[in-house]
């Protein structure tokens, strides 16, 4: 009886801490429970609040809908949760978390123009843990606009480790979830037409994975695929490689036919600006 009333004394003064605390101070709050709670389960969690940790958790969600757009400890405010998120049978928080719209505000820190890729980052690393809690948790995803956000936060991200966990969570919306695979399919190919060499390389890659999935290719992959070919980085130029190997057992074989035919022909603008010592050596074999 002791020993329940003084864990309960320690989770309400930790809620008042918060409750009246700085940034500062709700900082290191959550920095001692991310160093004190990582892989806990639901229950673990719960007996570390006194069954209690719902009334932390909702602290936390709300701390994080009020602040996520100017990143006030984000990465740090996504870890936490993650914490609660992910535990073993801990579905409560889970719950907890979509209803408050935590998949939204998730997607949203994603397209944030002043975000930090680590913030970004760790958002990505919630959304994973979302959708591999099974196929309706990714509809809901894919649903909130949410394959339009990620590829978008893949295609303009400089960090690697961000446009790597992006791809992940592409990849995993299309697996197991047939109602948006196309729809997440789709969105890899329009990654192809990128700027950036990276996501043009990750797209290829993952798309190998998912043309496998859909069982079936669209015309329209033709052209950015065939474009890959004439990139000047040699990792785009071998996942297009590969994937052009890929879809010559699909239904678009004729047209990646011609139009490899068509990028190898020169066109009239590159033999006018051809060497002129080529010119001479032509002559010459005339």
């Amino acid at each position: 009886m002791a020993k329940n009333l003084s864990s309960t004394s320690k989770v309400m003064s930790l809620l008042q801490q918060w409750d009246k605390g700085s940034k500062t101070v709700r900082a290191q709050i959550l920095t001692d429970f991310i160093a004190n709670n990582q892989n806990k389960t639901g229950p673990e969690l719960e007996a570390e609040f006194a069954q209690a940790a719902s009334l932390f958790f909702t602290r936390l969600t709300a701390w994080l809908r009020l602040t996520y757009m100017i990143g006030t400890c984000l990465k740090l405010q996504l870890q936490a949760i993650n914490i609660f998120v992910s535990s073993s049978s801990g579905h409560k928080f889970l719950s907890e978390f979509m209803e408050v719209g935590g998949v939204l505000t998730s997607l949203e820190i994603l397209g944030l123009k002043d975000g930090k890729d680590e913030d970004k980052a760790q958002s990505l690393q919630l959304l994973m843990g979302i959708a591999s809690v099974g196929r309706n948790y990714k509809e809901l995803i894919c649903e909130s606009y949410g394959t339009m956000a990620v590829a978008e936060c893949l295609a303009r991200s400089k960090s690697e480790e961000t446009q790597d966990a992006a791809r992940m969570l592409l990849q995993m919306l299309a697996e197991g979830n047939p109602k948006f695979q196309v729809q997440v399919y789709k969105g890899l190919i329009a990654l192809l037409s990128s700027s950036s060499p990276k996501a043009q390389q990750m797209a290829a890659q993952t798309l190998r994975i998912v043309q496998k999935i859909v069982g079936h290719a669209i015309p329209s992959i033709v052209e950015p695929v065939i474009s890959l070919l004439k990139s000047y980085h040699l990792e785009v130029q071998y996942e297009a490689i590969e994937l052009i190997k890929d879809l010559m057992d699909f239904e678009v074989q004729e047209s990646l036919l011609k139009s490899l035919v068509s990028a190898l022909a020169p066109t009239k603008d590159e033999i006018r600006k051809q060497p002129e010592i080529l010119d001479g050596m032509i002559s010459s074999i005339i």
